[in-house]
């Protein structure tokens, strides 16, 4: 049997309308001990993935733990892009058993979960493990993580992949929903958050755009 090709995209691709983004304890005390990731390569990790999640329009969802009473504010790059919107305080380190979380989530109605957040091997691999124990699809932004180590958020990673979770990075969040130059509705924003948030290939934009007037896909 001969495979045709087709030019279309394969099913396993993000798209925004198509998950959940859950965005975890991005909180000064949990920051202060995360020792596996730059504390501010972390906050552009999370400022990136948080920019990408409002600018396509994905639902997310914004929770702490013991905001009050412990772990601090959540880091203003990841409220700063949803202006207003209510963040879920919780008291357990696992989200997916907090009520008012779960709630959101079914309110929701996506099949597709995406986390970030602090720490990898308890606040991520809580509700990963959970989600795709009552059958979700869950995918990880690894490099909008962070742990007390590396060795604990590389063992975080891999229990999560073994057990069934997809591993990403922050900028293949973004590209991946972008994944097409000619949707010229989303490309000011997709390459404006590359350029503030995206390193070196933020750079390499900002520097073709300047000195060449280049756009990619034109």
């Amino acid at each position: 049997m001969t495979l045709q090709a087709k030019a279309t995209p394969g099913a396993r691709l993000l798209t925004p309308t198509d998950h959940t983004l859950i965005m975890i304890d991005f909180q000064s005390q949990m920051a202060f001990a995360t020792k596996s990731i730059d504390a501010s390569l972390l906050r552009t990790n999370a400022a990136l993935v948080a920019s990408a999640a409002a600018g396509f329009g994905a639902s997310t969802i914004l929770t702490t733990v013991a905001e009050k009473s412990f772990s601090g504010p959540m880091f203003s790059e990841v409220t700063a892009p949803f202006p207003g919107k209510s963040l879920l305080d919780r008291t357990s380190m696992n989200t997916w058993e907090d009520e008012a979380v779960i709630a959101e989530v079914n309110a929701i109605g996506k099949t597709r979960i995406v986390l970030a957040g602090l720490w990898t091997s308890v606040c991520i691999v809580g509700p990963a493990l959970s989600a795709l124990d009552q059958g979700f699809e869950v995918f990880v932004i690894t490099d909008a993580c962070g742990d007390v180590s590396d060795e604990a958020h590389e063992r975080a990673v891999t229990r999560m992949v073994q057990a069934g979770a997809q591993p990403i990075t922050s900028l293949q969040y973004l590209l991946e929903m972008q994944r097409d130059w000619a949707r010229t509705e989303t490309y000011d924003m997709t390459t404006g958050v590359a350029k503030q948030f995206g390193g070196a290939y933020g750079l390499g934009v900002t520097y073709a755009k300047a000195m060449f007037g280049a756009s990619e896909g034109h």
